[in-house]
């Protein structure tokens, strides 16, 4: 084994032996609001529910298996109103009456999160037809669907709002996957329905997550979170995710308008490749 790997690994470990602390932020910053979040039931999704739940809003997530939406409200009801709604998003057909059966059980809905997303995995020159309008369909399509049917629901009630959307630093590099490409559709979005919308008093933002430890990503927890290819040595935990979505849907980020914040710990703001560029 060569020095520079040894000293590589030496690191590695110290990274996946040594705790992280993250802080949660949990407060009221979000008391006697009611958000809808889509992909809810896991992941950063999952992640910013429970923050939301325990900064005071009530929370519905949607997904599209009953019994893990089933088994996350149950794991998530001690921190506050939690309810699930089986929506798949990529079925624009649909969107409009789930969603009206989304406010009929919260009574209102004022924050949107987009996060519900896919990833095929395959590299340009492999990808389908198939591939790229699944990951299109529910990361682009469905978000810029619902959006619109929420957005229209917020004005016509006059509900000061906040739609969020989950970017990622994925939409900073050059684009030749469905994923990239739809990550880079975001970004536009976030931009164009921030300036529709915020004449109304619906703000729009959008956060940008870098590698962050998922099941997406992490396949073997015991692993730990280092990641050698990151700026700051580790991959990003959910909850840091979460703060961040906290503070933009709250009072206190009201003046905010149209960003995309990067969580990423310099991946793809410094430096980062997640997917090689070559056939």
């Amino acid at each position: 084994m060569s020095i520079k790997r040894k000293i590589r690994k030496f690191f590695t470990k110290q990274v996946v032996k040594q705790p992280v602390y993250i802080p949660v932020l949990q407060s009221q910053m979000l008391e006697g609001r009611t958000a809808l979040v889509t992909g809810g039931s896991s992941g950063i999704g999952y992640a910013i529910a429970k923050s939301f739940l325990q900064s005071g809003a009530a929370v519905i997530i949607t997904g599209r298996n009953k019994s893990k939406l089933d088994s996350t409200v149950e794991d998530l009801k001690k921190y506050g109103s939690i309810h699930s709604i089986v929506f798949n998003i990529s079925d624009v057909s649909n969107i409009e009456s789930q969603f009206k059966a989304a406010v009929e059980l919260a009574g209102s809905i004022d924050i949107l999160v987009n996060n519900a997303g896919v990833n095929s995995g395959l590299k340009f020159g492999k990808v389908t037809e198939d591939d790229y309008d699944t990951v299109m369909d529910t990361n682009l399509k469905g978000a810029f669907f619902l959006s619109q049917v929420a957005a229209v629901y917020m004005k016509d009630a006059q509900i000061k709002g906040n739609i969020l959307m989950v970017g990622s630093s994925s939409g900073l590099r050059p684009a030749v996957t469905p994923y990239t490409l739809s990550k880079w559709g975001i970004r536009g979005l976030t931009i164009g329905l921030a300036k529709t919308l915020a004449p109304y008093g619906i703000i729009v933002n959008g956060i940008a997550p870098g590698p962050t430890a998922t099941p997406m990503l992490i396949k073997d927890p015991d692993k730990g979170i280092a990641l050698n290819k990151s700026p700051v040595g580790r991959y990003s935990d959910a909850q840091e995710i979460a703060n961040t979505a906290v503070f933009l849907v709250s009072a206190a980020g009201r003046m905010i308008v149209g960003d995309m914040v990067y969580i990423t710990g310099g991946s793809g703001i410094i430096t980062y490749d997640d997917i090689k560029y070559t056939m």
